[in-house]
């Protein structure tokens, strides 16, 4: 089914990179395992006069819509009367969408984009597709393999003795490493590649509860095993926010070596996620340290940062940054609490961390009150919307822009850690979390200091 018309994410609700937008970008992930090639069709008269309202679209919405009067400096009209003759001229569909990519290249800015109507369509229909029950686990791309990087307590991927550090070699019958070479390829130019390509390969063990699902990992000695297990719902429990589908949230907190670790796994269900966050932080208050788990994190409210951050700033008038929109600004400013975490804090990122992840890891960077331990994180930040154009494109544009309290975008940046530590499949084998470990050691000497 393909996705609705004028289907829009909606920025004043989440703020940043939607829950919404983060589903569609999912499917058009999983899509690229099953789209092998997008040809380039004739345009006949009709899909002419198409392809010429999609570029009116595309430039009247960026005229009217972009943050900036003048789209990243340039003069838009003149823009207008350089390229739509070109659009008029285009030999093919293809070739149409190639005149409309260079003219939002001119932009120079990220979240603005056109997806192939093959591809768009992959993405269609309300939440995901093949469904929301999986196995429990979490992988990353770690040198072109599908690592396995987390197994959820009491997941199917637990009882049947899954290990961090194993290889997704096959889904069912399909070889993953065709696909993972092709979402690489796809994304290779994008901060947001790890992000992009781990939601792939988790999109493809997605599946109706209950259903039985065929997996094959490569263990730590290289030796294939084939398993079988019955999906089920992932951890946590299901929160709606709007009309978003529902999506599973879940908090992890726990005493690690006289810290305080807290992990969750995205800025969505206010009630539960702060109030999870206020509780682990408030019954540490003399903890050696706090880590504040952010990898995979995608995302979701922008608001919930400031409040989660004043746990931890106790200083007035403190702000994480800004988001400047066309007629106005949004200033992320920290809410202190009575009482405040004083030890050193540790914020752990990577490649799918984004959005509102990026706004907090990279605020408290730039305040001074973090050190940030992984590899840099997405460096997408911007709230923006996916709508379709009458030709059957899909075209993304944002809305805002977003500078941090350091003065630099996170868009296409994305926020760099301190100490650089990445996380090998030799590793995970071994029972090892680096970055976690890194930030535990990083504790333990300011302590000595």
């Amino acid at each position: 089914m393909p996705w609705p018309a004028g289907r829009a994410t909606s920025a004043a609700a989440c703020g940043l990179i939607t829950l919404e937008e983060m589903q569609f970008f999912r499917r058009v992930a999983a899509g690229l395992f099953a789209v092998a090639c997008l040809y380039a069709q004739p345009v006949d008269p009709a899909l002419k006069t198409q392809n010429l309202a999609s570029f009116d679209a595309v430039w009247t919405t960026i005229r009217d819509k972009h943050w900036e009067t003048k789209p990243g400096g340039l003069d838009w009209n003149a823009i207008r009367d350089e390229y739509r003759p070109r659009v008029e001229q285009a030999s093919s569909t293809a070739a149409a969408r190639d005149v409309i990519r260079e003219m939002l290249g001119r932009l120079k800015q990220t979240h603005f984009g056109i997806f192939p109507a093959d591809v768009y369509e992959s993405a269609g229909g309300d939440g995901l597709p093949m469904g929301t029950a999986s196995i429990g686990v979490d992988v990353r791309i770690l040198d072109g393999e599908a690592v396995v990087t987390r197994v959820d307590p009491g997941s199917p991927a637990e009882k049947a003795g899954v290990q961090r550090g194993w290889v997704i070699s096959k889904i069912g019958d399909k070889d993953l490493a065709a696909p993972i070479q092709k979402l690489l390829e796809a994304f290779k130019d994008s901060l947001s590649i790890d992000l992009m390509t781990s939601r792939g390969v988790l999109t493809q063990l997605q599946g109706p509860e209950g259903e039985p699902v065929r997996v094959t990992f490569l263990d730590g000695a290289g030796n294939a095993r084939e398993l079988s297990m019955v999906r089920a719902e992932g951890r946590g429990q299901v929160s709606k926010f709007g009309n978003l589908p529902g999506m599973r949230v879940w908090l992890d907190a726990r005493k690690l070596k006289g810290s305080e670790y807290i992990a969750f796994n995205m800025f969505f269900d206010p009630p539960r996620i702060i109030g999870g966050f206020g509780d682990a932080v408030s019954s540490c208050m003399k903890c050696d340290g706090l880590i504040i788990d952010l990898r995979g994190n995608p995302g979701g409210i922008g608001g919930m940062a400031m409040g989660m951050a004043g746990w931890l700033i106790d200083k007035k008038d403190q702000r994480l940054g800004t988001m400047f929109l066309r007629d106005a600004q949004m200033k992320f400013i920290v809410n202190p609490r009575i009482e405040t975490f004083q030890g050193p804090i540790a914020v752990l990122v990577d490649g799918a961390s984004a959005s509102t992840s990026e706004i907090f890891a990279g605020g408290l960077k730039d305040l001074g009150r973090a050190r940030i331990f992984g590899t840099r994180s997405a460096g997408a930040a911007l709230p923006s919307t996916i709508t379709r154009l009458p030709n059957g494109d899909g075209f993304q544009y944002a809305q805002a822009n977003y500078i941090s309290e350091g003065g630099k975008p996170l868009e296409g940046i994305g926020v760099i850690p301190d100490e650089q530590v990445k996380l090998t499949k030799k590793a995970l084998l071994a029972g090892h979390d680096p970055v976690l470990e890194a930030a535990l050691e990083w504790i333990d000497r300011s302590k000595k200091k």
